[in-house]
Parts: C-alpha cells; structure tokens; sequence
C-alpha cells in the first residue's frame, strides 16, 4: 500500500511551521495511542504513522527532502529497503519529551504513571547516524539498483551482546529510582505545586546500573566493525539526493539503539549522455553531406542503441525526441525522453579537391540560407521542448 502525504497524515498545510506541526502530532497521537486503544491494530498503525510524519516534517533537513523527493528521499527502514517503518520503541525513545516529559511515553502525564508500561526509556544512548556516498551511473539510475557495500562503523559488542556488562550478574536495580527510569519532583510555583518527571541522573533513564564492565568494549556496549548492507536504490534519484536507512548506523552504547545510515546520491559522468531532469540529450554530429541528403544513424541510449532517421534537409540545431528513453520519476509513474541534438559539422581543413568543390556550390541558390517561420532558434526549440 503506498504511502500517505505525511502533511495528510498530521492535517497541516505544507507551509506549517514547527509550532503547528508539534502541536498537530500530539493531537493525533493522543488520539491513536495504545493506551487508549488497547488491542487495536489500526489504532496502532496509525500511532506510527503519525510518529514517522512527525520525524520528517519537524526536521528541516529531512523536511526539506521530503517536499523535494517524496517519501523517497526520506524514508527506510533496518531491513534494508526505503519503505519506512518506525517500532513502538522508537516513538517512545526518540519522542519522549514531545508532551513535557523526558523520554518514555509522551503521554506518561495525561494518563499518569508509565502509560502502560512503556514509561522507561529506551537502555543507553542512541547511537549517531553514519553518513556514506554511492556513485551509480544513468543506466543504474535508469532502472533502480541493489548495492551491497561493506561499512566500517560501531557495532554491538558480541561479548556483552550490548549491554555494556560483564555478566548478567553484573546489572542491577538503580538505586535512585528503583528501576523506573524516572525521578519525580515537587516544585512550588505561582500556580501552586506541580509534579515534574525527569530522567533518573543515576542510569540515565535505563533504570539499570552496571556493577562490572564488560571487558572487550570496556562498558560501552559497542566496537569498532564491519558490515555489509544490502542498499536498495530506487530509478530516478539524482545527484545530492539522500536516503536513509532506519537503525543502520552507528550501534548505541550501552544497549542504546542505533542510529541511521544516510546515504547520498552521486552520478557518474556518462560517456554520451548528459541529463536534464527526467530527459537524457545526445549531441549528434552530422557531416554536411548526410544533413542534406538525408541518413540513418545508429545513437546510443541508456539500455543500448537504437537505428534512428535522419531526414532531408535536416538543420544544425534541430532536436528530435525518442519517447520514453529517458529516467523515471522516483518512486512514481512516467519517464522522460531522449532529446538528439543535431550539429553540423564543419571541416577545419580541406584538400584542393574538396575546396574546388565547394567553391563550386557557394553561390548556387538552393545553398543561400533562406530561414522561414519554421525554422526556430536554438532558445526557442529549448523552450518547446521542456516547457
């Protein structure tokens, strides 16, 4: 099933600012939470989606490529693709704070408590997103690609398996908080007392502290590594474009979560196409001879070559179009064309023959120029063409 618009999803316009859009995913998400819809699949989903437009549209960045590319230049997921996906323990990690709080549920103070449970944060510290570049050339980006690239980066410590700890004995109740993640505090204010909930100081939130440190990754639950990521690129991206890998990054500390793979877009340089958005243009050079007589060349496209008809009479500047040889559109329906830019070529040098030859023609009528009202300037066939 594809995607909802995220502005859909959260019921904001597209020029909504920060303050809007924060406000709109609460409102949604009070709405869909588990707690309030206990057992309820769709209720659930919905929950997500409304997280994962959130994510988007509140960081400028991510925001800005989503209204540029889609959901293409944003979303993805741990397993390898771009079709997004958040887990309850990410929403409850990453946005934790969105109600007041600071981290657990966002909804720990209207419903009171750990909202079900879900009030302890998410063990250790997320871990940083790890930014890559991958080079493809056209005909990659004419069809969509898989690349499998080998990446060093901070991976789970298979001694610990994360933890941070020597041992299972080795993890043990916090003793400031007693397990919750959370201290509580009463502060007099004008309004009279309020109640805060912080993260506990002591585990960080975790509601664990480690007696003994693992003795590979020395409490950090991650070391240096390698893996080899299976990327999924879809036709039709372009130079500068970036996407993301949920949870392929970096590995988190102490059990921490892990943070995003970015990917960034580079094109190759081709051998005899240049790119104009969705099109893809030829330069085809023509000697005056074939130009005037007329010929059938043979021009390279992204999937080959193909035969093509140069007509009688045939003008220095004039642009013909192959339909549909050209890059799809990301993530969406259509493909553009393959434009063939006709030059005539002019000799720099000619023997005696050739120069006697052409002396000959020079002043016969058919070869004086003679422009009618078909005959368009370079700016103009442009102008017809892409507009």
């Amino acid at each position: 099933m594809a995607k909802r618009d995220y502005y859909e999803v959260l019921g904001v316009d597209k020029g909504a600012d920060e303050k809007t859009i924060k406000k709109a995913y609460r409102k949604v998400a009070m709405k869909y939470h588990p707690d309030r819809n206990p057992d309820d699949k769709a209720a659930e989903e919905k929950f997500k989606e409304a997280a994962e437009a959130y994510e988007v549209l509140n960081d400028p960045d991510k925001k800005a490529r989503y209204d540029r590319f889609g959901h293409a230049g944003v979303s993805g997921n741990g397993g390898g693709g771009f079709q997004g996906g958040m887990t309850m323990e990410d929403i409850f990690s990453q946005f934790g704070d969105i109600f007041g709080g600071e981290g657990g549920s966002p909804f720990e103070s209207f419903f009171g408590g750990a909202a079900g449970g879900r009030g302890r944060r998410a063990r250790g510290q997320r871990g940083s997103n790890l930014r890559i570049k991958v080079a493809l050339t056209l005909e990659e980006i004419a069809e969509g690609v898989t690349k499998k690239i080998k990446v060093k980066k901070r991976v789970k410590c298979n001694t610990c398996s994360g933890s941070g700890a020597k041992d299972s004995n080795s993890v043990t109740t916090c003793g400031t908080c007693r397990g919750s993640g959370y201290v509580r505090q009463v502060r007099s204010t004008f309004l009279g007392q309020m109640q805060t909930t912080t993260a506990c100081p002591t585990c960080g939130g975790s509601g664990e502290t480690i007696t003994a440190k693992c003795g590979t990754c020395k409490g950090d639950g991650n070391q240096m590594g390698q893996e080899t990521i299976e990327i999924e690129i879809p036709g039709g991206v372009e130079e500068g474009m970036q996407l993301s890998m949920r949870g392929r990054g970096n590995a988190g500390a102490k059990g921490g979560p892990a943070g995003d793979l970015l990917i960034n877009i580079e094109e190759k340089p081709h051998e005899h196409l240049q790119r104009e958005g969705m099109n893809v243009i030829y330069d085809l050079f023509l000697n005056f001879a074939d130009a005037a007589l007329g010929t059938s060349v043979e021009v390279p496209v992204l999937n080959g070559k193909v035969k093509f008809k140069i007509p009688a009479g045939t003008q220095s500047g004039k642009i013909f179009r192959l339909k549909g040889k050209g890059l799809p559109a990301v993530q969406s329906y259509g493909r553009g064309d393959q434009l063939i830019h006709v030059n005539i070529w002019t000799p720099k040098k000619l023997n005696d023959d050739e120069r006697e030859l052409l002396e000959r023609l020079r002043n016969m009528p058919n070869f004086s120029p003679q422009p009618g009202k078909e005959d368009k300037g370079f700016f103009d066939k442009m102008k017809d063409f892409f507009n």
